[in-house]
């Protein structure tokens, strides 16, 4: 198996640290360079608490990609340099794997356009968490039988989007199984403002930010005399890394935009 050429921008977070962990374990993965607004010129290796790679540190992206020969970036920043990271890399003839939520729909669907254009694999996906996706599977399958439903996410203190990407993926891909429809009393009345959380198409899904967090959701059905709960936790930030794997796997095999892991799952 040939190598697989891997930028990682944003290698100092809690996410991209852990990525580049996951690359040192790969051996069909080597990393060529990081993205990083500070430690430009500098070597991985340089930085403290990162894995001693000796591979470039660049500020600048375009530069990076002028540079550097890459198949593929992992992007796990933030989602206005998330997105503009990964319309860059497209230009460029990278494959983008990019774990940052929060891209509109209009920039969603220009970046599909020009993978489509290029005819290069995107993966997009709110959570890597293999169980994370198997959840929102099962909760599309549950919402069949199960039309009223409520999301609980929990997540740490630092997350700077609310609702998280995963709670939304998974509301829209109830909305694909069910038929709309208002859930609660008619009348009912918030005596505090937000007290019954976001509403899509119906469901209401609660934001919990609190330090001691990592990833948590719940899925909460009820129906005559019984409730369904899916629930999935994340207790440390590797959960997430073989998604990543799967994910750079794959985008290799694209030639079009993926957004959610669970379109790779078998």
């Amino acid at each position: 198996m040939s190598n697989t050429n891997v930028i990682v921008a944003g290698p100092r977070g809690k996410m991209g640290s852990e990525a580049l962990r996951m690359i040192e374990k790969e051996e069909q993965f080597s990393l060529v360079a990081c993205i990083d607004r500070k430690n430009a010129g500098l070597k991985v290796q340089d930085v403290e608490g990162l894995p001693a790679f000796d591979a470039p540190i660049y500020d600048d992206v375009e530069q990076c990609f002028q540079d550097v020969q890459a198949d593929v970036l992992i992007d796990l920043t933030t989602p206005e340099f998330g997105y503009k990271h990964t319309r860059l890399a497209l230009e460029y003839g990278i494959r983008p794997v990019v774990g940052t939520t929060g891209f509109t729909k209009d920039q969603l669907a220009e970046l599909e356009d020009l993978a489509e254009k290029k005819e290069l694999g995107v993966v997009i996906a709110p959570n890597f968490a293999l169980g994370a996706v198997l959840m929102m599977q099962f909760s599309k399958w549950a919402a069949k039988y199960f039309p009223d439903v409520e999301i609980i996410e929990r997540h740490h203190d630092q997350k700077l989007d609310a609702p998280s990407g995963t709670a939304v993926k998974t509301a829209e891909l109830i909305q694909e199984a069910r038929e709309s429809k208002q859930q609660g009393h008619p009348d009912e009345k918030e005596t505090l403002e937000g007290a019954r959380g976001a509403d899509l198409d119906g469901m209401k899904i609660h934001s919990v930010r609190l330090p001691g967090l990592i990833a948590h959701q719940e899925v909460v059905f009820g129906s005559n005399g019984q409730t369904l709960t899916l629930k999935h936790d994340s207790y440390h930030r590797e959960s997430f890394m073989s998604g990543v794997k799967l994910a750079v796997e794959h985008v290799l095999k694209l030639d079009v935009l993926v957004y959610g892991l669970e379109n790779l799952l078998e």
